[in-house]
């Protein structure tokens, strides 16, 4: 096992506190407006939170740093005891303007990270849900993991797996990685006569035979096979564009390109040819061909 030292972990906050935190990132996500500013609708929703929990507070910082610095995650950065390093990277890669990872996105697979959470889910459901969010939405995997490995769900020792396995991915495929640190792996050396090594063991036997059926197959189809047979958490799918909504107004701007055009020719195909003196006008009064 890697020496690399672990990142220092927030503790875990009572289930409660999770169960507001799914309500604020999923309201966020259902009434985020980009006519309306964040710190509105944060103020708004700090009234529906339960006073009796400690995320009011939190917004409070929110809201003062989203006014001073214009982002969420410098403050999250800011409370490492009340949101964890996951939750904070997911917010500041969504407030980058490199990627494609928006805030509504950011926000959906929190609130189902947070209902999670409150539900005592297990590390390992943890782990490839979260996985599942770096795959998914090409995040980068050595900032991620590192962030993974300072979420407080995890203890040392998969804490420092996960900060070794870092510069491993890319080179070793993952379904090999959980089928090598299973407690199937070690059955099946047993069973073979072999002496079982000493590594660590962080996945169960069902997951490590799905692991052995999975190797060299798109990551997806591994988590969507722990999914089905586990019942693990499942990553909220981006939203599919609304085609419709997009091509009617298309097709109206090119009919009415098509009919000037039109009107054009049978002005030209006339005695009097087409009439110009219309184009003379302001640029406002000019048709367009």
């Amino acid at each position: 096992m890697s020496s690399t030292p672990v990142t220092e972990r927030s503790k875990i906050l009572a289930s409660e506190e999770y169960i507001e935190q799914a309500h604020l990132f999923s309201a966020i996500a259902d009434r985020v407006n980009p006519s309306q500013p964040v710190q509105d609708l944060l103020a708004t929703l700090r009234q529906e939170i339960l006073a009796t929990t400690r995320l009011p507070m939190a917004i409070d910082f929110l809201l003062a740093e989203l006014n001073h610095a214009g982002t969420m995650s410098t403050a999250m950065q800011r409370l490492p005891h009340y949101f964890s390093s996951f939750q904070t990277f997911l917010v500041a890669q969504a407030e980058s303007d490199e990627g494609r990872f928006d805030i509504l996105r950011a926000m959906t697979i929190l609130a189902r990270e947070a209902r999670f959470r409150a539900e005592m889910g297990s590390r390992v459901g943890f782990f490839f849900y979260q996985f599942e969010v770096l795959c998914r939405n090409r995040l980068n995997y050595d900032a991620g993991l590192k962030a993974m490995a300072g979420d407080p769900v995890y203890d040392d020792a998969w804490s420092e797996w996960l900060l070794a396995i870092r510069h491993r991915l890319g080179f070793v495929d993952l379904a090999d990685l959980v089928y090598v640190h299973s407690e199937y792996a070690r059955q099946r050396s047993v069973q073979d006569g072999n002496q079982p090594e000493g590594g660590l063991i962080l996945f169960g036997e069902r997951e490590g035979r799905i692991a052995l059926a999975n190797r060299r197959i798109e990551p997806l189809y591994f988590f969507a096979a722990l999914q089905r047979q586990l019942n693990y958490p499942r990553v909220p799918e981006p939203p599919r564009p609304d085609l419709v909504s997009e091509t009617i107004p298309k097709m109206q701007r090119t009919l009415e390109k098509i009919e000037v055009r039109i009107k054009l020719l049978e002005d030209e195909q006339r005695e009097k040819g087409i009439d110009l003196s219309r184009f003379y006008g302001p640029p406002g009064d000019r048709e367009n061909p």
